[in-house]
């Protein structure tokens, strides 16, 4: 599939800026994946219009204040004068570091602007000097990997914590706020350090959970990192020919059982956001490879009836785009997502291309909010 087939237009003022007063009050598109209709719902309807033996399985990533703002050590510790080879402007310049995947101890994998300018060997400092981080490797598109140093290594998370900035998307153009500490994070986030939120899961509220729940619906969790693989923009023509990030994922034991379970009971896993599809379908395809299984394209089983997923903690690498199987996941609830990238590539895989631009043709032309702080879709 070409690049271009992910093509739709979208006037900038649809890109939703900050959040609503009220995170139950977005707009949902409810789009039948086979028929291709579409109506135009609200999301405090959700726990009505659900069938009533759904598995609901949500991501419960938490988001880590990510981006760090800083300046090269030399900017104290190097001599400038007018015969120097070092410019003071190139040492005094900010440095933006973006973490994006914690790589065990004190490292982190992130991405550096500007990236040209800090070599490795070179060292960052943030705040008062309270945090610092050595540049210990790199690799393409910016990426370097960091090693980090504070007060005590106790408290590293916590500093980290308190002088980093929630890392809203580039398309929301503006600082982020105090109100971003709250807004970009779900009601249920407890785990994990992911760098962006599982937007889905941002219309939720204690009260919708507690209505799903009085139905007698089962929530299960997974937890993925989101991190570079959810965002990186697509650089090849050709869809297939993109290289996608790995993230981290831990899928708990009672979610297996529980994803076995509806699976056998022939009823629908909903994914809450395109990381639990990621999460979910990586897993699934793990065990087929590594166990030879094949799955009932009606049970999600195998022949012997076991499940083809498996609980544990893994790295995604599956990349879903149209033409790959969807081994588990029925439903699927997402936000509105960017032209030409690798989630709406998922989504078009899930509900077919032609339904899914014809649905956000329709988004535009009602005038839906997009993106992260935008409305959603519920495809069933």
């Amino acid at each position: 599939m070409n690049l271009s087939d992910l093509e739709y237009d979208l006037p900038p003022e649809r890109i939703a800026q900050w959040p609503l007063e009220e995170r139950d009050a977005s707009r949902m598109l409810l789009l039948d994946r086979r028929s291709g209709a579409w109506e135009d719902r609200q999301f405090r309807e959700f726990p009505d219009i659900l069938r009533g033996d759904e598995l609901i399985v949500i991501n419960n990533a938490r988001v880590l204040p990510a981006r760090l703002w800083g300046h090269r050590k030399g900017v104290r510790a190097q001599p400038v004068g007018k015969n120097s080879p070092i410019r003071k402007e190139h040492l005094s310049a900010a440095v933006e570091v973006l973490l994006l995947r914690a790589c065990g101890g004190d490292e982190w994998e992130a991405l550096v602007r500007p990236g040209r300018k800090i070599p490795v060997g070179e060292t960052i400092v943030f705040g008062d000097g309270e945090l610092q981080a050595e540049v210990v490797g790199r690799a393409g598109f910016g990426l370097r990997r960091l090693k980090f140093a504070g007060p005590n290594r106790n408290s590293l998370n916590e500093t980290i914590e308190r002088l980093g900035h929630i890392p809203l998307p580039p398309y929301i153009k503006r600082d982020d706020s105090p109100i971003d500490r709250e807004r970009y994070q779900t009601v249920f986030a407890r785990s994990g350090t992911a760098v962006a939120a599982p937007t889905a899961g941002l219309h939720f509220t204690p009260e919708i959970l507690a209505r799903v729940r009085q139905r007698g619906l089962e929530v299960a969790e997974i937890t993925l990192d989101v991190g570079l693989g959810t965002f990186e923009p697509v650089r090849t023509e050709r869809l297939e020919d993109h290289r996608i990030h790995t993230e981290s994922y831990e899928i708990p034991a009672n979610t297996a059982e529980a994803i076995t379970r509806a699976h056998a009971e022939r009823r629908p896993v909903l994914a809450v956001g395109t990381t639990v599809v990621r999460a979910l379908e990586d897993a699934a395809e793990k065990f087929a490879t590594t166990h030879g299984t094949k799955q009932d394209a009606d049970t999600g089983m195998d022949a012997g009836g076991k499940s083809v997923i498996a609980a544990g903690r893994a790295e995604a690498e599956i990349f879903l785009f149209p033409g790959k199987p969807f081994r588990v996941v029925d439903q699927l609830l997402t936000n509105f997502h960017l032209p030409r990238s690798s989630l709406l590539g998922l989504v078009a895989g899930f509900a077919g291309r032609e339904n899914v631009l014809r649905a956000y043709r329709h988004a535009v032309e009602a005038q839906y909010r997009f993106y992260s702080y935008g409305d959603c879709m519920w495809i069933r």
